[in-house]
């Protein structure tokens, strides 16, 4: 039944590896689908799989390389990456957003994008941000993860030209309701072409940025083609 399941022609249509959530699925479904990955030939991306879940797939099948900070499962070889500027990067207001920030980092990097993180950068010292604009602005596209308030997003679109994606985390005291306030803060953002993800998705907001790096990479490529031989 899973064989039904598995789009493994994601590659092949959307330029994107198949990413399966873990966080609701059995330790024999996991390792049933990545062994489909294997068989298959493709790179296999798991997201949400805690340390306990972790550690019985491995048991199994211990070629499976688990990415704790990330919470993520790969099976398969990662794409070397180039020495290439990056083409992301992944801002967070602190280090409590880091789980996010790994989860889009790693997800870029299965598709063999080099990400630049800048973390704690948040705007309760908002000297630190702007300090980091040099390094930013090199980015074609800023992914920015941000929880209480959420406010982040909105200053880096504010300030920037690039695509910004904001991903609300769950993080925050009482009102902050598990990411709800920084999720409707971002929507509710009064800097124009802010794009935000659904709260902690950092694959979400991983593969809007592809989304647009490719985009960018092959209109470069037509215009560098149209270009008149003097």
């Amino acid at each position: 039944m899973l064989d039904d399941c598995l789009d493994l022609q994601r590659r092949q249509r959307l330029g994107m590896v198949e990413a399966i959530w873990g966080e609701h699925k059995t330790v024999d479904q996991v390792v049933a689908i990545l062994k489909q990955f294997e068989e298959a030939g493709e790179l296999g991306l798991v997201t949400r799989v805690d340390v306990e879940k972790a550690e019985a797939i491995l048991s199994v099948m211990p070629q499976v390389m688990n990415h704790v900070d990330a919470r993520c499962l790969t099976v398969g070889s990662l794409p070397k990456l180039t020495d290439m500027p990056a083409a992301v990067t992944v801002i967070s207001g602190g280090s409590s957003d880091r789980t996010v920030v790994a989860e889009a980092t790693l997800a870029l990097h299965c598709h063999g994008i080099h990400v630049d993180s800048v973390t704690d950068v948040g705007v309760a010292g908002l000297h630190r941000l702007l300090d980091q604009l040099p390094v930013i602005s090199s980015a074609k596209v800023l992914i920015a993860c941000a929880g209480m308030e959420g406010a982040l997003p909105t200053v880096l679109a504010g300030l920037m030209p690039q695509p910004v994606i904001g991903v609300p985390v769950s993080v925050g005291y009482g009102v902050s309701k598990g990411g709800r306030t920084a999720l409707e803060g971002m929507l509710a953002s009064c800097a124009p072409g802010l794009l935000v993800t659904n709260i902690d998705n950092g694959y979400g907001a991983a593969m809007a940025a592809l989304r647009i790096v490719k985009e960018c990479t092959r209109a470069t490529r037509l215009e560098s083609s149209c270009q008149p031989i003097l």
